[in-house]
């Protein structure tokens, strides 16, 4: 599949095609969510989404995985690598490093603006010293670069009916819901990083600070004050999504099933911790196969239909029994292995 991918994009140098082939591992090891979603784009659109989500993996991995504390040197002088790796491959088209090398070529073919990497960069340093927000206005200035740019980045890749400025605040809204779930979501992990991403003000206002929160981790007793601070953020989270989710629609049609497929499963999220109490400081909630499956089945229902239109209207009219299309009736084992397999 990877090469075909590659084939319909163009990309013929070899240590090039190699570079995406390692972002598109990246994604499909670490981004679920994201490579189910990614399987629903155009396939000569695939191997940037892979190369835009490959670097933000690497970066992130670096700020991560290892132990707080001590480690911070080794983190900062790593981002620093990267950092100086990025703005040669930026300004030379090129890179020895795979990732930055294919992220440069991505950057180069959609005219992505530079500027929304080196935001991103910014935001990860500040993972290594910033450990708690005040309140969501800080949060979000926060999320502008980790969250924000990564939607502003995809609107060249998926394109737009609409002047791209019309659609980028969307694009930049869905992004930080996107990032607000998986803060819900990683409560627990979180901490045990040393950071608490959910805003002090909203906190208190539940009677809820850091010390509750290390206390309910460390001894598994749930606590009323901290699920309905955790129950506020998730409404909190609802609403960007609401206002978020009318740009894609703006969106080239082709695009639209991908974006709003990633929209239902990382909404999903917010049901899953529901669902398990909010729980967050015990367990990771994650979205139930059988939930992925029917969203999948959707999206591939939406991504044939947005293609029957598109050959339509260049003027290639269907036999009459393909004018009507249905969701595909798959079993849950199915639904998401035909995502990934789609063409």
């Amino acid at each position: 599949m990877i090469d075909r991918e590659l084939d319909s994009a163009g990309v013929t140098d070899p240590a090039l095609r190699a570079a995406y082939r390692h972002c598109r591992a990246l994604n499909a090891r670490h981004g679920r969510t994201y490579f189910l979603a990614t399987r629903l784009l155009p396939v000569e659109r695939r191997p940037a989404v892979h190369a835009l989500y490959g670097f933000a993996r690497w970066a992130d991995d670096i700020v991560d995985s290892p132990a707080p504390g001590a480690e911070t040197d080794a983190r900062v002088r790593a981002l620093t690598r990267l950092q100086e790796e990025l703005e040669t491959g930026l300004r030379q088209g090129g890179s020895g490093e795979p990732v930055v090398r294919a992220l440069a070529d991505t950057a180069r073919r959609y005219a992505i603006d530079h500027a929304h990497f080196r935001d991103f960069m910014t935001a990860m340093r500040s993972d290594l010293v910033v450990t708690a927000y005040s309140t969501y206005a800080d949060l979000r200035a926060y999320m502008h670069g980790s969250a924000a740019v990564i939607g502003l980045e995809m609107l060249p890749v998926l394109g737009t009916v609409v002047p791209r400025e019309e659609a980028a605040p969307y694009a930049a809204a869905l992004g930080v819901a996107f990032q607000l779930s998986n803060f819900l979501r990683d409560v627990g992990e979180d901490l045990d990083r040393g950071r608490v991403y959910l805003p002090a003000d909203l906190l208190a206002d539940h009677g809820v600070d850091r010390e509750l929160l290390i206390w309910s981790r460390a001894t598994g007793h749930p606590d009323r004050r901290i699920i309905a601070a955790l129950r506020e953020f998730e409404a909190l989270t609802r609403g960007v999504y609401r206002a978020a989710m009318p740009g894609v629609e703006l969106l080239e049609p082709v695009a639209r099933p991908c974006i709003r497929t990633a929209a239902v499963l990382y909404g999903g999220i917010l049901d899953a911790v529901a669902r398990d109490g909010y729980a967050v400081l015990h367990r990771r909630s994650v979205v139930q196969r059988r939930r992925r499956a029917v969203v999948a089945a959707d999206g591939l229902a939406r991504l044939a239909a947005a293609r029957l239109r598109a050959r339509t209207r260049a003027g290639h009219r269907p036999p009459a029994r393909d004018r009507t299309l249905r969701a595909p009736a798959l079993s849950p084992a199915t639904a998401v292995r035909s995502a990934e397999e789609v063409a």
